[in-house]
């Protein structure tokens, strides 16, 4: 297999050629094995190489031994981060699963916190990503300047993936017209957050859960964490009237009316609407449960287990490349089926060189020769 020198081809090397005395793939390769091995800083980079050149060495050429924490860190600060997370979108599309005829995939952003300068006015990055449920990998990523940037890189992740058969979840952010339009022209369905960002939208689907009967009305009851909570979802027919042409293929609209009762007394209740392209038998249940994933099996585990919130760097390209290492780290991690959490395998693999190898021989050591 030649995934991941197929997928980083168009990555190329942005330093002069006079000042090449490391081989751009030799920096990359170390890079991505030192973060699967626990490192969080181009210090630890070099830290790792430094004690494990010899291992290394039965595959990288470092003709010039291991490059400096500073040499490391300039080129990261040099790559194209546009060029790098194209790259790694189509390297994550490698790792599908191809017999999975359907998957949910829900974009979300996440800003890094501590990529933010206050003291040159730099807002922290802020990136977008795409998650795959029925995978358990990162599909993309990609940042933008502001957050309020985030529609367009939505935009772009959409174009830059396989959504085919797929459900594509996204908050009320991404309730655009043009989106719902994409997904679908792309092959895929839509499962859409609804708020008042979408004044008119918003009143039709309440007016429709009031006046109508629901399709289907289930309700499911689970105890957990100290807590009761009932959720009832309400599944309704929309039909749009014979000149509206504004959501494309919009189906069916949801209620999900969601009661907490907590140990001491206290009861919280809320109610959410979705709008979707899927026909009314789906079950929307699971579906909109599966949104939370990109938040507790991605962002979550990027800041207590990658602590990406706690990076502090901020010059130039250096904080959205490194995001990206972090992602190709935690989709390889997840090829591994043997079990065990994700912080214990980091470990396993700094610690054990027979450990690393297996972790990523298919898809990062095998095809250098190819690069």
């Amino acid at each position: 297999m030649q995934t991941f020198a197929e997928a980083f081809r168009k990555l190329r090397d942005p330093r002069g050629k006079r000042n090449r005395k490391h081989r751009f793939i030799d920096i990359i390769t170390l890079s991505i094995l030192a973060v699967m091995s626990g490192a969080e800083s181009y210090d630890d980079i070099w830290l790792y190489g430094k004690e494990k050149i010899d291992f290394l060495r039965t595959f990288l050429h470092l003709d010039n031994g291991i490059p400096s924490h500073d040499t490391i860190n300039r080129l990261f600060q040099m790559i194209n981060p546009t060029v790098f997370q194209e790259c790694f979108t189509v390297f994550a599309q490698h790792l599908v699963d191809n017999n999975i005829t359907q998957d949910i995939i829900p974009i979300d952003g996440k800003t890094i916190r501590g990529s933010k300068d206050a003291f040159h006015g730099k807002s922290p990055l802020h990136c977008v990503h795409a998650w795959s449920v029925n995978n358990g990998i990162c599909l993309a990523q990609m940042s933008c300047d502001e957050k309020g940037n985030e529609l367009d890189t939505i935009r772009k992740i959409l174009d830059c993936l396989n959504i085919k058969g797929s459900i594509v979840t996204i908050d009320a952010l991404g309730t655009q017209t043009d989106i719902a339009e994409k997904i679908v022209e792309q092959g895929g369905d839509y499962v859409l957050a609804l708020k008042e960002n979408q004044p008119k939208l918003s009143q039709k689907v309440r007016d429709i859960c009031e006046q109508n009967t629901a399709v289907t009305d289930t309700t499911t009851i689970e105890k957990s964490h100290g807590r009761i909570e009932t959720r009832r979802v309400e599944v309704f027919q929309y039909v749009p009237a014979e000149t509206e042409k504004k959501w494309k293929s919009l189906a069916s609209v949801l209620k999900i009316s969601s009661t907490r009762e907590f140990l001491n007394g206290k009861k919280t209740s809320h109610e959410r609407y979705y709008i979707s392209s899927l026909r009314q038998d789906n079950d929307f249940n699971k579906i909109v449960r599966s949104h939370w994933e990109v938040e507790n099996k991605l962002h979550w585990v990027l800041d207590m287990t990658f602590r990406e919130d706690d990076s502090r760097k901020r010059a130039k390209n250096a904080a959205s490349n490194f995001a990206v290492l972090q992602k190709i780290v935690l989709n390889l991690i997840k090829q591994d089926p043997n079990k065990g959490s994700l912080k214990g395998k980091r470990k396993a693999a700094g610690w054990n060189d027979a450990y690393m190898l297996e972790l990523v021989q298919r898809y990062i050591i095998k095809p250098l020769n190819a690069f």
